[in-house]
């Protein structure tokens, strides 16, 4: 397998969803919309998007449902940044080296942009071409990874410890919830379009979570070691404001091997599960550990 190759060929499949969708569900005559289209289509790394389609291909399942689902969790992850960029949340000015929506359309026009992607992203899954069973429990598990018992449960902890020390396992809940849980519905959606079995569900569960903490680690490392022009955000804005991460706890080079070792793992327990056929997850779960990004 030649895992670049394949990235592209599922990040051009994803940026096709994302045009019709946009053409669909956004339209332009809309200020809101427009603004919803520029954050939406400033870029990225799409992985969600590509796990949806990558777990969806190993299960053999319906291409053309996936790739509305993963158009649909990145309107939705999307949603959730414009709505974290704002003064009222982490007050970002730049968002993928550009103007966050809200310092590009206003205040109000991008707490709208953001309302409207949350919404559309569930007519987009409300109109997969799949049976209603699959739509359904698409959907089902992008309101779990989004809703109260996942993203946004993850950011009312997130608020609430940025005032409080928090420990290994407050940190860990923490990031299960803001960033795991969103990283697992697309997971699962990908696995609706498959119709995979619930054991097969579960072991994928185990990856998405695993990998999420990873993320979120490697994530942590960048905000001390990476620069501005590599993440095209502000950097440094963890420790500017006291907050507890896994470098507070373990420094950049413990966190980035608890990293590893949770990489290692996680990686190990999906070939156990699914041989090869895991083999483009396993090697995207060890770009995630390496990104710079």
């Amino acid at each position: 397998m030649d895992y670049e190759k394949q990235y592209h060929e599922y990040l051009a499949r994803v940026n096709r969803a994302l045009e019709a969708a946009c053409n669909t569900y956004l339209p332009e005559e809309s200020e809101v919309c427009r603004a919803a289209r520029y954050s939406l289509m400033s870029g990225g790394k799409r992985i969600r998007a590509v796990l949806v389609l990558s777990v969806c291909d190993m299960l053999h399942g319906n291409a053309e449902a996936a790739e509305q689902f993963a158009a649909a969790v990145e309107m939705l992850h999307c949603y959730s940044l414009i709505h974290d960029d704002l003064p009222c949340m982490d007050n970002d000015d730049l968002r993928r080296g550009k103007p966050s929506c809200h310092k590009a359309f206003g205040e109000a026009t991008a707490m709208l942009a953001g309302d409207v992607l949350l919404t559309e992203a569930f007519n987009a899954v409300a109109h997969a071409p799949a049976s209603a069973e699959i739509c359904v429990r698409a959907a089902q598990a992008l309101g779990m990874g989004a809703g109260s018992h996942g993203m946004v449960y993850g950011q009312e902890l997130d608020l609430k410890y940025e005032a409080l020390a928090a420990t290994e396992e407050q940190l860990r809940l923490i990031h299960r919830h803001k960033t795991g849980a969103l990283i697992n519905a697309a997971i699962q959606m990908g696995a609706a379009a498959a119709q995979a079995t619930e054991q097969q569900s579960k072991e994928l569960e185990d990856y998405a979570y695993g990998i999420g903490l990873v993320f979120q680690i490697v994530d942590d490392v960048l905000d001390v070691v990476g620069s501005q022009e590599q993440l095209g955000k502000p950097i440094g804005s963890d420790s500017e404001n006291g907050k507890t991460t896994f470098v507070t706890l373990f420094g950049t080079d413990g966190a980035m091997e608890l990293a590893k070792k949770l990489n290692n793992e996680t990686c190990a327990s999906l070939s156990r599960e699914f041989g090869e056929k895991s083999a483009f997850l396993v090697e995207l779960a060890k770009e995630l550990l390496v990104r710079r990004s």
